[in-house]
């Protein structure tokens, strides 16, 4: 969809105050039959395979539907993302779960950020250098000649402790100190015996390297494969297509996918201002709707719409990665060392399983990392955990816009929550890596559990 045939169609639709055309097959709505209080939108992603809803509520005129007349914009970085979003420059953005939650309670920028759909879940993978995937690998068990997964971080550690008898530190690379990227990449490295450092910034000190074995450090995205190449960083954690580059290219070897680190984990969310969802609420239900749809259809018509959306995601406006790299994890299947491709059919999932709607306990989970990790330098009650989450996540907008779809025949109930019983909490979860178990209404107690990090009072000195 050009920009000429967008405006060309708001022309129409305003011109003529028609309830709705039908043009090439998309049938636009005027803005002011749907009650909207601005229709012109820019909307902000970085260039990742999960920025796919967006870019096909564009491209199969979801958004027109609505009577929306979006223009989507990539954002050089996680932080210029942000903060475009919070002064109004970007009306919403493609964002990393933990944004909103970050920003709200002030770590980084402070500013009220909230969120009433999640793009997607799984979506990442933990890539290392060539170099040491051969040292790693002397420690993996085999079977027919692979290797056994998934591939735990007790793997990784003597490697760590050898670089670190040999005087030299152990660089990892992900992509923003509040990103799913972050928590996964600590969580499956605490989990193997790998301490990832603390944060305290109550010191002032928002390094998050304080007694860390390995040292995390951001890199964008796109520039993860080259940063890994060139020797700065050992490895990464980073949504795709960028560790399937690293295959391509030759360069190094995913060893794990978050799924495989915390099954149907979520992954990024769609994020706006507060201020912008009290001053839109109409033309924020509208965006939900449309984003719900394109959900849809990337999880509908088998392998068809998933090769429809790689190619489209490949060209340069959108991730501007090769058809191959996006389509080998898009597909249904995942590739860790050259050659070795296996069935993770839920690698992506865009609408499956809930996918779309914003848990209050996924955000929990990541305010636990958050505090589990130094960044939240205090203790917080329980309470405290609950009520920011419901600040920042909204279901009630969700459910609003699929009830519409739902009414409009263009959804069926029964691929969504319950609105009437749903209380925002997913049942206790217990499938990762660690075999912990996760319950959102209980954030104090799981951090208990876990060997390596913050719980109770503690507090970086």
């Amino acid at each position: 969809m050009s920009v000429s045939r967008r405006n060309f169609i708001k022309t129409i639709a305003t011109g003529f105050a028609v309830t709705s055309l039908m043009l090439s097959g998309a049938v636009s709505v005027s803005a002011e039959t749907k009650g909207l209080e601005k229709e012109d939108l820019k909307f902000g992603f970085i260039k990742l395979t999960d920025m796919a809803p967006l870019a096909i509520a564009y491209e199969k005129g979801y958004f027109e539907d609505e009577g929306l007349y979006v223009t989507l914009e990539a954002q050089a970085n996680w932080k210029v993302l942000l903060d475009r979003t919070i002064d109004g420059e970007l009306d919403g953005s493609h964002m990393l779960a933990g944004q909103p939650l970050g920003a709200t309670i002030g770590f980084g920028t402070k500013a009220e950020v909230v969120t009433a759909f999640s793009m997607d879940l799984n979506g990442n993978g933990i890539t290392v250098s060539n170099k040491v995937w051969q040292e790693m690998k002397k420690n993996i068990p085999h079977k027919d000649g692979k290797p056994v997964h998934p591939i735990k971080a007790e793997y990784l550690k003597p490697v760590v402790e050898k670089y670190k008898e040999e005087g030299k530190p152990f660089k990892m690379g992900m992509v923003f100190p509040v990103s799913t990227h972050n928590y996964e990449l600590r969580y499956w490295l605490a989990a193997g015996g790998i301490h990832p450092g603390y944060y305290a910034p109550h010191k002032g000190d928002t390094s998050g390297t304080i007694d860390a074995e390995a040292l995390l450090s951001v890199t964008p995205p796109p520039q993860m494969p080259a940063t890994m190449e060139a020797g700065t960083i050992d490895g990464y954690c980073v949504g795709e297509p960028w560790n399937q580059q690293a295959v391509f290219k030759g360069i190094g070897v995913p060893v794990i996918t978050d799924y495989e680190i915390w099954k149907d984990n979520p992954e990024k969310v769609f994020g706006v201002s507060r201020a912008w969802a009290d001053k839109y609420p109409n033309t924020h239900k509208a965006v939900v709707k449309a984003l719900i749809r394109a959900a849809q259809w990337l999880d509908e018509g088998g392998l068809d719409n998933r090769k429809e959306a790689s190619k489209i995601l490949s060209r340069p406006e959108y991730v501007g990665a090769d058809y191959d790299v996006i389509a080998n994890s898009m597909t249904g299947t995942f590739e860790y060392e050259k050659g070795d491709k296996r069935s993770l059919p839920d690698f992506n999932v865009f609408f499956r399983n809930n996918a779309t709607y914003p848990y209050y306990s996924d955000a929990v989970w990541y305010l636990s990392q958050m505090r589990r990790w130094g960044q939240i330098s205090e203790y917080k009650s329980d309470d405290w955990y609950k009520d920011m989450a419901k600040k920042v996540y909204r279901p009630d907008i969700y459910a609003a816009a699929a009830k519409e779809l739902i009414a409009e025949g263009k959804a069926d109930a029964k691929d969504f929550p319950n609105f009437e019983k749903e209380t925002g909490f997913r049942p206790p979860q217990s499938e990762f890596i660690d075999n912990v178990t996760f319950d959102g209404s209980t954030p104090n107690a799981y951090l208990k559990s876990l060997t390596i990090g913050l719980k109770g009072k503690d507090k970086i000195k």
